[in-house]
């Protein structure tokens, strides 16, 4: 399997991890009070933006041919750490 095919998968397991993490964090808002909702919901929103950003990166290395796929690994880590970072401060922020 090449390089290209490996980073993908591994991209899309943790994007795939992500993806339950904010459904989490989303049922988690249902139960919080008025405030805290209106914090998590603007938190989830901040992340589900990110999310998409990272799966269209993935989606990008999908169709970049081989010799380009190196120059769009770059952008896509970009996005990989900000949504990482973002789920970061999520999970520290509204940890039970």
């Amino acid at each position: 399997m090449s390089d290209k095919e490996l980073y993908k998968q591994k991209f899309q397991a943790q994007l795939d991890e992500w993806k339950a993490d904010i459904e989490k964090l989303k049922a988690k808002s249902l139960g919080a009070k008025t405030d805290a909702q209106l914090e998590m919901n603007g938190l989830i929103e901040e992340i589900e933006a990110k999310f998409k950003t990272a799966g269209d990166k993935l989606g990008e290395i999908t169709d970049a041919g081989e010799s380009a796929w190196e120059s769009v690994k770059a952008s896509a880590e970009s996005a990989w750490e900000s949504l990482k970072s973002s789920m970061h401060n999520a999970a520290e922020k509204f940890k039970d």
